[in-house]
């Protein structure tokens, strides 16, 4: 290949890159063309609807919803329009309503916005115990605790870390992203691009590095789901002290389990 294809090549692939694609632009394209309708557009569109077809609607995006879920995927308002709710737009703030309510009653979860601007939706977890703790309280399978070892090392570190702090961090722990794990496979993409799409992390690109650095942060699905309190207890368990001893963390940790538990 010449010297000039080979570039070629090269900014092909950075284009395709930056680029958002086709089914996501798209996505947003539809978005921005999507009115929320007025109350009484709503309550004309219900006169035109028997109980029976709004309610299976309702069936259609609760399914949608539990589907998604499974991967952790977030579900955005202009799929979710495009693919379910179609021609029931005109009552489509009725039709959340009703599956956030019956995800609530009947499955224990709650429907929650994690980003108004894009209209993004997940799933959390309803069902707490009773001391009011996050539903993510542990590790529950060792992929949720290579995550669980992750947040642990951006909370303590004030919110943001660079990547290689990251890739150092599991070496010690014997994962290597330079090499595929027999439990992870690909650890780079499940870090990367598999816990990037749950929005359990950011990653996001330091401006001004040479050679180019990335750094990671709590993503909103992570502060929706995860207890900065029981990382704390994890914590000092593993380091035999007691969760305190971190005052700055602890406060931080307490004042947004408050937080969240006025919000309930």
């Amino acid at each position: 290949m010449t010297q000039r294809n080979r570039l070629s090549h090269t900014q092909s692939a950075s284009q395709s890159r930056r680029q958002p694609s086709t089914s996501a632009a798209q996505e947003e394209d539809d978005d921005t063309i999507f009115t929320q309708p007025s109350s009484t557009q709503v309550q004309k569109g219900l006169e035109k609807l028997t109980a029976a077809e709004v309610e299976r609607k309702v069936a259609e995006v609760v399914q949608y919803f539990l589907v998604k879920d499974q991967k952790k995927v977030p579900v955005r308002r202009a799929e979710l329009v495009k693919n379910v709710v179609k021609e029931y737009r005109n009552v489509y703030p009725e039709i959340i309503k009703r599956t956030a309510r019956t995800l609530d009653q009947v499955f224990g979860l709650k429907l929650v916005e994690i980003d108004s601007k894009n209209h993004m939706y997940i799933l959390v977890n309803n069902l707490e115990p009773a001391d009011g703790a996050s539903p993510i309280n542990s590790p529950t399978s060792p992929k949720m605790g290579l995550l669980f070892v992750i947040l642990s090392v951006v909370f303590m570190k004030g919110g943001v870390v660079r990547e290689n702090l990251i890739w150092n961090t599991l070496k010690k722990l014997r994962v290597d992203p330079g090499e595929k794990h027999e439990e992870f496979g690909d650890v780079k993409r499940l870090v990367t691009d598999e816990f990037v799409r749950q929005r359990y992390l950011e990653y996001a690109r330091i401006p001004h590095t040479e050679p180019i650095e990335h750094e990671f942060r709590w993503g909103q699905r992570a502060d929706a789901e995860v207890s900065k309190a029981k990382i704390l207890e994890f914590l000092g368990q593993l380091f035999e002290q007691e969760p305190q001893s971190w005052s700055q963390q602890y406060k931080e940790a307490h004042s947004s389990q408050a937080s969240s538990s006025s919000q309930r």
